[in-house]
């Protein structure tokens, strides 16, 4: 009897979902994003923007105005696998830019 008890305990609890209890930490709110470092980050680019030549500040300000490399493409004449290409490497030289100018 005892036996057939605890099975049927064992199966209910096995079916009913965890009672884990809550912590505080369920509960916080996720921060607010601090802007001044955004703003920094931002002003880090910029400055690696302005080492470029002309040709690679055209080609990622327009990347960064949201342009398809077919659009970008028609406008600097160039093919789109030149396009891909510059990006791809003016993506790294910001990158060493950045870096190198970062405090």
């Amino acid at each position: 009897m005892a036996l057939n008890t605890a099975i049927s305990n064992f199966r209910r609890e096995r079916k009913r979902p965890d009672k884990n209890m809550l912590s505080a930490d369920a509960f916080e709110m996720p921060g607010i994003p601090d802007f001044s470092d955004q703003q920094e980050k931002i002003g880090l680019l910029n400055q690696a923007i302005e080492q470029l030549t002309e040709i690679e500040k055209a080609v990622i300000m327009l990347y960064l105005d949201e342009k398809s490399y077919d659009e970008i493409g028609d406008i600097l004449g160039i093919t789109n696998s030149n396009v891909g290409v510059r990006l791809n490497r003016i993506k790294n030289k910001l990158s060493k830019l950045i870096q190198i100018n970062q405090p």
